[in-house]
């Protein structure tokens, strides 16, 4: 039996052995992107505040945008409660992007799991822009065809500091990669089927790993540091395969919700639950027709919610929306965990509110894969877990095809020597 795992084992890796290191490679990067992007850029995102820390009215901040391009058209605002961070003024793009159906909203379950307009980051995080909508964006590689240009700007100054189009970008080439190799839905596809292999090879890879007596647990445990080059590098495929199974199966099994539609169809059906959730309720059309701006909304945001770390303000695109506000609380599980509010365009009234736990069981299960696909749900140390299992998962596709070869060169030898007690 074993020998027919081991068959599976091999030829699965065989087939898909390069494209799982290249995922596990740029899936180690994007496991800290909004850490480096933030090392690397500190401008971009903090500012030194005055003695006085009186924020301009975020209509001058917009105004000092459109300044730099009479052309933007502003798509959100996110403003932090850090006194440090910068504002974060995204605009919109092609249709599927920031200046279209908001994701994560009430009506906009195909986007589930993904950020409002409001809430971009200019590629501080990677990940889906949703379940279904940010996987269809216009031109776009990785699904980011529609994401517009994300501009930082001092709140105290009204400086623009950076205009930052993610799609040209250090982590959307690695994003990119990771999802699709870079090719399109063939790509996306090849990277999906791939995922599914390597579901395989860490089962079949286990059943091989499991000792026959208790005399070999120990074995199978340890890494031999001091033994020979063939020795080690079977025990680097063996035994920290065995430590680090856990983690892939499980990066791995949260990685097919951005290659297959079905997958996240399942997780609804699994959960008995609607994509698209309730719908978002509407504005009243006034006779004025004066409209809520982006200061108004983020004052009764604040009423309404305050202590969030931060609020995301999307402006509606037409006459009956609401206006979104996303917010991130204190007590939030993990960053995704977001609330949004809905206040009337004209009145600025509340209209309502929906709570992440408010949503149903499988809007909440699919918005926690990607923290867990990522290693983010418990912090830094589970971060930390993620990018050591990505690079050990670069690793194994390496020492298992050395671990191949060896055993051809031995069946080689084999055949030699009988070959030569057979003359």
């Amino acid at each position: 039996m074993k020998i027919l795992f081991r068959n599976i084992h091999l030829y699965l890796s065989l087939a898909s052995g390069l494209v799982i290191a290249i995922v596990c490679f740029t899936g180690g990067v994007l496991v800290f992107e909004k850490e480096l992007d933030q090392a690397w850029h500190p401008e971009r995102f903090f500012v030194t505040p005055p003695a006085s820390q009186q924020r301009l009215p975020l209509a001058q901040l917009v105004e000092a945008v459109k300044a730099t391009d009479p052309k933007a058209k502003v798509g959100g605002v996110k403003v932090y409660a850090d006194p440090k961070r910068t504002v974060e003024i995204s605009l919109a793009g092609a249709p599927g992007g920031p200046g279209g159906k908001p994701e994560g909203s009430r009506d906009g379950g195909k986007a589930e799991g993904g950020k409002a307009r409001g809430e971009q980051h200019g590629g501080a995080e990677h990940g889906p822009k949703g379940e279904k909508g940010g996987e269809k964006g216009k031109g776009g590689k990785g699904g980011e065809g529609g994401r517009g240009p994300t501009v930082y700007v001092n709140p105290y100054t009204g400086a623009v500091i950076d205009k930052v189009n993610y799609r040209d970008t250090f982590f959307f080439t690695m994003m990119a990669l990771h999802r699709g190799m870079v090719g399109g839905a063939i790509g996306k596809l090849i990277v999906g089927v791939s995922t599914l292999m390597f579901l395989f090879i860490i089962g079949t890879g286990i059943v091989l790993w499991w000792p026959a007596t208790r005399k070999a647990v120990k074995q199978r445990l340890t890494v031999k540091w001091d033994a020979s080059f063939k020795r080690l590098n079977h025990d680097l495929h063996i035994v920290l395969g065995f430590y680090s199974a856990l983690f892939l199966f499980v990066f791995a099994f949260t990685g097919l919700a951005w290659s297959f539609e079905w997958f996240n169809n399942g997780i609804f059906a699994v959960t008995s639950s609607d994509s698209k959730g309730p719908e978002a309720p509407k504005s009243t059309l006034a006779l004025n027709g004066a409209t809520l701006n982006f200061d108004q909304a983020y004052t009764v945001a604040r009423q309404q919610t305050p202590g969030a770390l931060s609020y995301g303000i999307s402006l509606p695109k037409d006459s009956t929306e609401a206006v979104r506000v996303m917010t991130t609380g204190l007590d939030a599980a993990y960053e995704g965990a977001t609330d949004e509010l809905y206040l009337d365009q004209y009145t600025g009234q509340p209209l309502g509110k929906l709570n992440f736990e408010d949503r149903n069981l499988g809007q909440r299960v699919r918005r926690t894969f990607k923290p867990v696909h990522t290693g983010a749900i418990f912090g830094t140390p589970s971060k930390i877990v993620a990018l050591v299992t990505c690079l050990l998962g670069v690793t194994f596709p390496v020492t298992g095809v050395i671990m191949w070869l060896n055993r051809l060169r031995k069946g080689k030898k084999k055949e030699l020597k009988k070959a030569a007690m057979a003359a």
